[in-house]
């Protein structure tokens, strides 16, 4: 069952990734979109299993639906380092340390700030 869960999520994931994609495209060289899902999905992975974490209620098939399918598909590593890859042998050098520089501190960054928003909320009591 777990499987179908990992599945269902990483469809959505990646049509989402897809769509992200379509909408940021540049032609400037620099990987705007996925840049952009990255640092969403660390931020949004954060919060989310520090929620889950937290909470002994919730059903650990969200987990594989949300975690693993749709932000397994969503987010790309792959892509990232195709597109670095790219950038350099295109003589683009200062462009590739930037997106390699951007994507690994702020994607920390936000992993750090998505888990804090998930445990401010617990500490104030809200739902999220």
């Amino acid at each position: 069952m777990s499987l179908l869960f990992v599945i269902i999520g990483g469809f959505l994931g990646t049509i989402c990734r897809y769509s992200v994609g379509e909408w940021l495209y540049t032609e400037n060289g620099f990987p705007l979109a996925t840049l952009s899902v990255n640092l969403i999905g660390c931020f949004i992975l954060g919060w989310f299993l520090t929620f889950v974490n937290h909470r002994k209620t919730i059903n650990p098939a969200y987990t594989f639906i949300f975690g693993t399918g749709f932000i397994g598909s969503f987010t790309t590593f792959s892509t990232f380092s195709v597109e670095t890859i790219q950038l350099f042998l295109k003589g683009l050098y200062v462009t590739a340390l930037v997106y390699v520089l951007s994507t690994m501190i702020l994607g920390l960054l936000l992993t750090f700030l998505g888990s804090k928003v998930a445990l401010l909320n617990r500490k104030r009591g809200d739902t999220v």
